[in-house]
């Protein structure tokens, strides 16, 4: 058993309203299961992300198929190079961000960054209270302060014990 630091995060309004990023670069929102699939696995394999490698099908299926559920690709020259997913809860006018990664190979280009940014321009199109994400020790090692950078704020500082 390890302890892992996990974050709760939140950023209340827009510091950003549009984001320019080069041209090889596009951001497009799917459905996709297989996509959604690959990016958790691969991404996930480095930061212990295993709740869904034991999902069937149908788990995947329903899971996709929330109307709140948006999921985006980042590609670069038309490759898939990275994702995230938000939810948004509509009771509350809250946006949450659920996962988000780079493939291991598009590293180290701020492609992270620009994949914030994106998520947060796009959530706070609708009339938000907040957006918050969640993150920990066990995640890329700038995770925390890529969420610093672009405005977010902790609220919530926790120490669980974690089976690696």
């Amino acid at each position: 058993m390890i302890k892992v630091q996990r974050f709760y995060l939140e950023l209340k309004s827009d510091p950003f309203k549009n984001i320019d990023f080069p041209k090889e670069i596009a951001i497009d929102k799917v459905k996709n299961i297989d996509l959604n699939k690959f990016f958790y696995k691969n991404i996930g394999i480095e930061h212990y992300w295993r709740d869904r490698l034991i999902w069937l099908e149908k788990d995947w299926i329903e899971y996709i198929s929330n109307k709140n559920l948006s999921t985006f690709v980042l590609n670069i020259n038309g490759k898939p190079a990275g994702f995230y997913e938000q939810e948004y809860h509509p009771i509350k006018k809250e946006m949450e961000l659920i996962n988000m990664g780079i493939l291991k190979e598009y590293r180290g280009r701020k492609l992270g960054s620009i994949l914030l940014k994106h998520s947060i321009i796009t959530s706070f199109k609708i009339n938000l209270k907040r957006m918050w994400v969640h993150t920990c020790s066990l995640d890329h090692e700038f995770a925390l302060k890529n969420y610093e950078s672009k405005g977010f704020k902790i609220f919530k500082k926790e120490e669980i014990s974690f089976v690696a």
